[in-house]
């Protein structure tokens, strides 16, 4: 542009004031309320004096109604159409040299009857342009923007102000549910104030919608483990553009909870290094000196999903929350108690799985319970429901239990008598027909059922911890919600 504007911010206080008031004079034609005519009627200010600052306005906006100086000095005398040709041609052709520039220009003024600028003028015009306009017009809008925007560091002030997301592939493998070696996917929860870890979901299956609304139903609702108080709705949730994070189903939790969704640029996901640091920790500080870990040439056999889950919450937990944080001279868990506040709760558990469980299936209810994955849940609420179809939903991580919903109305809470006493989840079922299945191949004639299977495996892991010394304890299974 010209230098003959420099920026509103050079003028003084009453130069930008007598400027406003010559654009409150020529407002009501600029929005079409008032002809120029009116306006010079009302006003007396001459018809041409009107045009001169609609046109100024237009072209420089505010700063084109300041009064100018006389002064000439370093002033470009060209026509404005010959300028903004010079403008666009400099924009377009970013191998032409000025040289060339000029020649182009002096062809076209001739042709149309102009007076030719002079080598200076172009250059003149050619300095006035900004060197990130230059880059915008060359090299296009990613380049411009990796050079020339701002990054916006969100930086919360308070913990649950700001929640963020994010899912990676671990480096380590891990036993699937067929006995096979495969890398899991963890999906993390962060709070951004006190970088405390608001839920986590270990998983084989690849980042998804239903994974993130599982992991943001356990980072919201109070822990069963009350040595990991994060809780609450955030404020802002901070994500990606991945598809799990902007599926309808997640910007409808977003509106019912009144939490803002807030998404990183597509293709610059700037702001995210907070939740990238916590993947290194988790790198470094836990998954190395574990059996499986790509890269360190250890040949011990690699652990279940289930065993990394259990050390995994260990470490959140126990370690990585009581470690110093080196950003902010605090442990993540002493930043986050620190805050003095109560958290923002949902009405209800049963609101939040409605909203969030979305793992939900269809069920009639018979006369023995409900049955589901090879499995019989019960309730003495169900016994009014017999013949009637209700939607269950449930977390896959602990099938002991489901919450039962009639026509989206919360029913109660169902549960497996044959395995209230442990934790059960999808993979152990899946296991345990897998071990079914084999024995049928091998013509072996299976003494046990699969609920048998489970539980014996449940109380073979009992047995072993049994040698440990521990208080004794119930094997009646309580829930938290009771």
């Amino acid at each position: 542009m010209q230098n003959e504007h420099p920026s509103l911010t050079a003028y003084s206080e009453k130069q930008r004031q007598a400027a406003m008031i010559k654009y409150q004079v020529i407002v009501p034609y600029l929005f079409n309320e008032k002809t120029l005519t009116v306006i010079t009627e009302e006003t007396g200010i001459a018809k041409r004096t009107l045009q001169y600052w609609i046109r100024d306005y237009e072209q420089f906006g505010l700063k084109g109604l300041i009064r100018k100086t006389r002064s000439d000095a370093g002033k470009i005398h060209l026509e404005p159409e010959i300028i903004v040709w010079i403008e666009q041609l400099i924009l377009k052709y970013k191998r032409n040299s000025l040289t060339s520039i000029h020649r182009i220009i002096c062809e076209h003024c001739q042709k149309q009857g102009w007076q030719q600028p002079s080598y200076y003028q172009v250059y003149k015009v050619s300095q006035s342009l900004s060197q990130s306009l230059k880059k915008l017009a060359y090299d296009g809008q990613k380049a411009y923007g990796n050079q020339y925007d701002l990054i916006h560091r969100r930086e919360a002030s308070y913990p649950n102000e700001i929640w963020q997301a994010d899912h990676t592939l671990l480096d380590i493998l891990v036993i699937n549910e067929k006995g096979q070696a495969e890398r899991p996917w963890l999906t993390i929860i962060l709070d951004d104030y006190s970088r405390a870890v608001a839920g986590y979901f270990l998983t084989f299956q690849a980042p998804s919608a239903i994974q993130t609304a599982i992991t943001l139903h356990q980072a919201i609702w109070h822990k069963r483990n009350l040595d990991w108080p994060i809780c609450g709705i955030p404020e802002q949730f901070y994500t990606d553009h991945g598809s799990d994070f902007t599926s309808n189903h997640l910007e409808q939790v977003a509106i019912d909870l009144k939490m803002n969704l807030i998404f990183s640029a597509v293709g610059v996901p700037r702001g995210r290094g907070k939740i990238e640091r916590f993947f290194s920790s988790i790198n470094q500080l836990f998954l190395q000196d574990l059996p499986g870990y790509i890269g360190n040439g250890t040949k011990d056999a690699p652990m279940t999903l289930k065993d990394l889950d259990e050390k995994l919450a260990d470490f959140i937990v126990y370690n990585y929350h009581h470690r110093t944080h080196g950003t902010t001279k605090k442990t993540p868990i002493n930043a986050w108690n620190d805050g003095g506040f109560l958290p923002n709760m949902p009405e209800s558990l049963e609101s939040l799985d409605l909203l969030l469980l979305h793992v939900a299936k269809p069920r009639k209810v018979h006369s023995d319970g409900i049955h589901f994955q090879g499995l019989r849940f019960i309730d003495i609420t169900l016994a009014a429901y017999v013949g009637e179809t209700v939607v269950i939903r449930y977390d896959p991580r602990d099938l002991a239990e489901i919450r039962v919903f009639y026509e989206d109305y919360y029913l109660c809470t169902a549960i497996c008598p044959d395995i209230a006493g442990y934790t059960v989840d999808l993979k152990d079922i899946v296991s345990a027909r897998n071990k079914r299945k084999r024995k049928l191949n091998n013509q072996i004639i299976p003494e046990k059922s699969v609920i048998e299977d489970i539980v014996q495996s449940k109380q073979s892991q009992l047995e072993e911890d049994s040698k440990l010394p521990k208080p004794l304890k119930s094997n009646l299974k309580r829930y938290f919600n009771e």
